[in-house]
């Protein structure tokens, strides 16, 4: 089942140059197509070492875009904690803020499937931060925010905080998440841009802690509720 579902994600990426030709022979122009990470690192804990990623893959034109949007974690020598990944349709309603419809799945190891729709916003708000927002409907739905800002220090010297929220809206036992149970992230990464913006390595810490159903959950099963990390990691665009 999930060799079907990674093919029917990564179908997409491949097929975004020949997409992007098919539209120019149609008159649409102008099309593009990219890929960025904003996360590609690898992380540092008392208990256990993981890989974690997350990036955007996309093709189309200034009025509407294919994306291709990943993230996951996996702990090294073990089984992939996060997978999740979401296909959706992005068109601008403002200058500075996207609207997006798409499905999204959510297939770790050792944990039930989940299967969503998604939709919701993304762009800049005022001070530059870059924010999105979105409502995941299904059986167990829940609504994710994350925002993140980018302080230059210098032209090539770059401080990022970042904070993602995710509040289940429904009780999810095969998950261990109840409603209103909210889990969030937080992150503060220093990087180096190496190559222009094409290549930028970077360190950083990394914290994430449950709160009310879900973390009474964890503690009930013998888990922490938080959890600190150190990376070290690379980011691409191109």
């Amino acid at each position: 089942m999930k060799n079907l579902i990674l093919g029917a994600v990564c179908g997409p990426l491949f097929a975004f140059p020949f997409a992007s030709g098919a539209l120019a022979e149609l008159g649409v122009s102008p099309t593009v197509w990219g890929v960025r990470t904003d996360k590609l690192e690898y992380r540092i804990g008392d208990q256990e070492d993981s890989f974690a990623w997350e990036f955007d893959a996309w093709v189309g034109n200034d009025e509407l875009r294919l994306v291709w949007k990943s993230e996951g974690a996996k702990i090294e020598g073990g089984d992939i904690e996060e997978m999740d990944n979401q296909i959706r349709v992005q068109k601008p309603i403002s200058d500075f803020f996207d609207g997006f419809i798409g499905v999204g799945t959510s297939t770790p190891d050792g944990a039930p499937e989940r299967y969503y729709g998604a939709f919701g916003l993304t762009g800049l708000a005022p001070q530059w931060f870059e924010v999105e927002a979105a409502l995941y409907v299904s059986k167990y739905p829940y609504i994710g925010a994350e925002v993140e800002y980018e302080g230059l220090l210098t032209n090539r010297l770059i401080l990022t905080p970042s904070i993602a929220v995710n509040l289940p809206l429904a009780d999810d036992p095969g998950r261990g998440a109840t409603a209103g149970g909210a889990t969030v992230e937080l992150g503060l990464r220093l990087s180096y841009d190496l190559i222009g913006r094409s290549v930028s390595p970077y360190i950083g810490v990394n914290y994430e802690r449950a709160f009310g159903g879900t973390a009474d959950i964890l503690r009930n099963q013998g888990h922490d509720v938080d959890d600190l990390t150190g990376v070290v990691g690379i980011n691409f665009m191109f």
